[in-house]
């Protein structure tokens, strides 16, 4: 009875210790531990530039809308093409790197980037201040405008008309920023705000069905549209919502491979390239 209770004891003490060890590693596993200096919540700015790893795959990853015409969209064999699209396959030809097209969620573009999902968003990417704070710019390599159109035989001769109306544009896009510019203009559109679609074509096909009353949209988008449908049908007002300059968007970190961009694009206007793309797809 006596050596039974002993052995009782010494199993408890024993289990006693075995549960407070335990009980001290589990502590150990939960802390926290310190930022490292490659963490994500590490200042963009001092977080290493992606050029060497770019090189060392051989591919260069390039985020964009591929329903933009003509910048990036499919044609009839469901290739993504367009006039940003030959602009990139050249400048990293030249620097012997594959280029990946990766569409992406517009309205997540700065998000895709800065996560590492996407090298650079290029784009018909507008350059403002507050995409600035996201993300590096290139220098303007394009000019563009905000323009509204309606359909021929619209009421909507300026800016004006656009009260009591429903006015469409793509979420996410430059020309929602450019409206906002001027609230009292918006609070008067039919419904106080712009009508919102995920892609410019289903904007204008609702402006098509006569559901909405004028697409606001990137110039350089809309001529190229209109184009392709007809002419006569629409109308792009005097009146718009003012210019605006294309750049190339990367991670700010990412500053060598912003500058070799940068310079095979001034070595493509240099020797005529550049123009010879932008003669392709604009005509001019």
């Amino acid at each position: 009875m006596i050596k039974n209770l002993k052995t009782v004891v010494i199993m408890t003490l024993v289990l006693t210790i075995c549960v407070v060890g335990l009980a001290g590693c589990s502590n150990e596993t939960v802390q926290q531990k310190p930022v490292e200096q490659g963490d994500a919540q590490q200042d963009p700015e001092k977080q290493e530039d992606s050029l060497e790893k770019i090189k060392e795959k051989g591919q260069v990853v390039m985020g964009l809308d591929d329903t933009f015409a003509p910048m990036g969209f499919r044609d009839e064999k469901n290739e993504i093409v367009g006039f940003d699209v030959d602009l990139a396959n050249e400048v990293f030809k030249r620097n012997d790197l594959e280029l990946i097209l990766q569409p992406i969620d517009w309205t997540m573009k700065e998000a895709e980037l800065n996560a590492g999902n996407i090298d650079m968003i290029w784009n018909a990417y507008t350059i403002t201040d507050e995409r600035k704070e996201k993300v590096a710019f290139t220098k303007p390599y394009l000019d563009n405008s905000q323009v509204i159109i309606t359909l021929a035989g619209s009421d909507i001769k300026s800016k004006k008309d656009l009260a009591g109306k429903k006015v469409a544009a793509q979420t996410g896009s430059s020309a929602v920023d450019a409206m906002n510019t001027e609230p009292e203009l918006v609070k008067d559109f039919d419904g106080g705000e712009p009508v919102l679609f995920d892609t410019n074509h289903e904007a204008f096909m609702d402006l098509e069905a006569k559901r909405v009353d004028a697409v606001v949209a990137d110039e350089v988008l809309a001529r190229y549209y209109i184009k392709q449908k007809g002419a006569e049908k629409y109308v792009i007002l005097d009146e718009d919502f003012g210019d605006e300059e294309y750049g190339i968007g990367f991670r700010k970190q990412d500053k060598k491979l912003l500058e070799m961009v940068e310079k095979t694009l001034d070595d493509m206007r240099q020797d005529g390239t550049y123009d010879s793309i932008h003669q392709k797809w604009f005509g001019e």
